[in-house]
């Protein structure tokens, strides 16, 4: 590359299913000659490098990518669909300046073509073969009750060769790339090898096994590249610009930067921007995790896909479409996936050196002695057949399997799902847990757990909130009412409510003015008296918003609201300490209700954490430990994606759900100790698989090889290894993941929504 020749491109590869098809196509192009710095990137399909075009052309590049079984094309260009291959859909990532830009009335339409959903997993080829083969397989068991052994063993080959076809060519194709030793070509020599010394039945079961593993991986990242598209959703596709001292719908991907835009109560902030008119509380929970509402003043900063709670707000914008929050995540999201080197499957990584012995072993058994020292052909070929069999990997292949589904199967049941096998053996490492606040270590919403009356009794001062609040949308009015039905309080009747943007609400009550509102609206209207301001503040020192109750501008109490720790936070942060795993809780709150919650837990805190903040401090984590990320919101998905494992609480978003490589169904924060239980149980029994099978066939290999055992006996090994370490994996299907220490935690908290609360009465 000493000409200066060389330079960055970028295609889009389609078919793609899982980390071994990411390695395929990079060994496809890394021993090009001037190619450097390859990085391919599963859910975005991408494939970017640094090629210097006087040794190689791009057309090279493309070929070589087209020969093992993938669909290629330039940046920008329409995707080209392998056959039977899945393709990200258009439009699933921000228009870039490369992109070409919808014109005209119809461009809101049209800025999206990608919609569709991802095809069903039998209307793709992969499906079909499953479907295909499996019912043959299901027949040939079947014929052996209606017909002769000879049919049903034919029945069995033809199951064998039709699931092998594809996975032969694919094998061949990799070894015409020098890439001879690969998952594709172990099974196109385990089943061969099956088929050649007559057992079809083995043959057939392991393509089918093989077949199905190969379909749940391409339907996991149908379901992950969803939540690309779904990420990009949370911007709106148009705003209301003003120009020319009116106001139009425009396409929110043409903003321009200084353009001003209106945002209308309920509406979703279509840019980053600055506000430049009107107040208006903004709930930012799905970029920061902040389950109340920020207050937005002229000055203060928005950000895209974040929601307009109260009142009309004219924002500038500060960010093109491409810059703006959301297209920040999907690319943290990408750089993630790109920085996380993928995982080799064992069986491919153990092929390298295990199938080139054995084969290379069965080859010199089976010529050198008759060659060299005149021994009968056929009893060494016979001997070598039968060292083929017994080094065939089929018991490896299924076992290994085997114990992932046991494992999985017992995860669903308790709760606790994990996307493959990889996933497993990460967690089973880790060292380090980080949690997210809002939704995960918290409800998610906020809950009253103060009432102070100043004037009267507790129940008439949540009736008069309650009735200012009545049919509120705010997380706090809402949280008023709730608490007041929760106590039996009816509300009163108010007329003329109104809200007061960013400091809180008013109505008219028996003739008055009632106020519920912030201690700043207290201050406004001369209500804040000395002791009032000691009582909020030793509120707020404990992280929990304040709001006074007002009639007639005189303060009649205080209510207080958090969103409050789960019932078994604590439990499974102690439960994590057992296990010799550390917590931290990485929040976008203020440090003080972070310390506030963090301390009630006993863990470590960061906060005031944007999403890309949020992802710093994982990869400052992953540094020197192995980490799970636990998280629920849109927020935490590049998170959850830098994390070594990343688990989404089953009450949270589709993004967090789909990008996380696990997920917790029952919100249980005690399954996170659960589930790394479970995947240290699956790791030892994985291992003891290994060694029960490496272990009866070096045992029965030195019999071969010395003539004591045949090849029945080899047979007897080979399918006795299967049957055992098949069985020693379904043990896996009674192992229970909550450990004793959780069911005692859970009797001291018998409810679930138990939580803090001081109510007092002055008078």
């Amino acid at each position: 590359m000493a000409d200066g020749s060389a330079g960055q491109r970028e295609w889009r590869v389609t078919g793609m299913d899982c980390g071994s098809c990411a390695a395929k196509v990079r060994g496809a192009v890394e021993r090009l000659p001037g190619v450097a710095d390859v990085d391919v990137a599963l859910m975005a399909e991408r494939l970017r490098l640094t090629l210097d075009e006087s040794q190689t052309s791009p057309e090279s590049i493309e070929n070589a990518v087209r020969r093992v079984g993938f669909g290629i094309a330039t940046k920008g260009a329409r995707p080209e669909k392998p056959k039977g291959g899945f393709v990200l859909p258009d439009g699933a990532f921000p228009l870039t300046a490369e992109d070409p830009e919808p014109e005209g009335e119809h461009a809101e339409d049209s800025a999206r073509p990608g919609d569709a959903p991802t095809p069903s997993w039998h209307q793709t080829s992969k499906g079909r073969l499953v479907i295909g083969t499996g019912a043959l397989l299901a027949a040939a068991w079947a014929s052996r009750l209606a017909f002769p052994a000879d049919i049903a063993h034919w029945a069995f080959i033809l199951a064998t060769l039709i699931g092998l076809v594809p996975v032969a060519r694919r094998a061949f194709a990799m070894a015409r790339a020098r890439m001879p030793f690969t998952i594709e070509m172990l099974m196109t020599i385990a089943a061969g090898g099956a088929l050649v010394i007559g057992e079809a039945e083995e043959a057939a079961l392991v393509v089918f096994l093989f077949a199905v593993g190969e379909l749940l991986e391409g339907v996991a990242a149908g379901k992950a590249r969803d939540s690309i598209r779904a990420l990009s959703k949370l911007v709106p596709k148009t705003a209301r610009l003003e120009a020319g001292g009116k106001t139009r719908e425009v396409s929110a991907e043409k903003l321009r930067v200084g353009q001003v835009v209106q945002v209308r109560p309920g509406d979703r902030v279509p840019c980053d921007g600055e506000v430049i008119d009107g107040i208006s509380g903004v709930d930012e929970s799905p970029v920061t995790g902040e389950s109340v509402p920020g207050l937005k003043e002229p000055g203060a900063e928005v950000f895209a896909g974040s929601i307009n709670a109260e009142a009309l707000l004219r924002v500038r914008v500060t960010k093109a479409a491409e810059d703006n929050t959301i297209a920040r995540i999907i690319r943290l999201v990408e750089e993630a996936e790109s920085a996380r080197a993928p995982t080799e499957r064992f069986i491919d990584r153990f092929s390298r050196v295990y199938m080139p012995a054995v084969v290379g072993a069965a080859v010199l058994v089976a010529v050198l002695p008759p060659l060299f020292f005149g021994l009968a052909w056929g009893e060494w070929v016979y001997r070598a057949l039968a060292l083929l069999l017994i080094g065939c990997p089929c018991a490896l292949v299924i076992s290994v399997p085997a114990s992932i589904t046991s494992a999985l199967s017992t995860g669903a049941r308790n709760g606790l799902l994990m996307k493959g096998g990889a996933v497993i053996e990460a967690a089973a490492r880790t060292t380090h847990v980080a949690f997210d606040k809002t939704g995960t270590l918290t409800h998610g919403k906020p809950r009253v757990t103060d009432v102070t009356a100043l004037s009267g009794r507790v129940d008439e001062l949540l009736s008069l909130a309650a009735g200012v609040e009545s049919g509120a949308s705010h997380p706090l009015g809402q949280a008023i009412c709730a608490e007041a039905e929760r106590r039996g309080v009816q509300a009163a009747a108010a007329t003329g409510g109104r809200a007061l943007p960013g400091k809180g609400a008013e109505a008219s009550i028996g003739g008055a003015t009632v106020c519920v509102g912030s201690p700043r609206l207290a201050t406004e209207r001369g209500a804040r008296s000395e002791d009032l301001r000691s009582r909020v503040a030793a509120l707020e020192a404990e992280g929990k918003t304040v709001v006074i109750v007002l009639r007639d501008n005189a303060p009649q109490g205080l209510i207080a609201l958090r969103d409050e720790p789960r019932a078994d936070a604590a439990v499974a942060v102690a439960q994590l300490r057992t296990l010799g795993i550390s917590s931290v809780m990485l929040t976008g709150d203020n440090p003080r209700t972070a310390r506030a919650i963090a301390k009630g837990l006993g863990i470590d805190h960061r906060s005031e954490l944007m999403p890309e903040d949020k992802v710093a401090a994982i990869r400052d984590l992953t540094s020197g430990a192995q980490v799970m990320m636990i998280g629920d919101g849109i927020n935490d998905a590049p998170a959850l994606a830098a994390a070594h494992v990343g688990v989404a609480m089953g009450s949270g978003t589709d993004v967090a759900l789909e990008t996380a490589d696990a997920a917790i169904l029952r919100n249980r924060v005690t399954d996170v100790a659960g589930k790394i239980r479970l995947a240290r149980a699956t790791m030892t029994n994985i291992r003891q698989n290994i060694a029960i099978a490496l272990g009866l066939k070096s045992v029965f290999l030195m019999t071969t090889l010395f003539g004591i055992t045949g090849l029945w006996i080899a047979i007897l090994a080979d399918t006795g290894a299967t049957v055992i370490v098949t069985l020693n994996a379904l043990r896996l299907l009674f192992f229970r993941p909550s450990g004793p220490s959780e069911t005692t935690g859970q009797a001291r908290s018998p409810t679930r929504d138990a939580r803090p609360e001081r109510v007092s009465a002055t008078t």
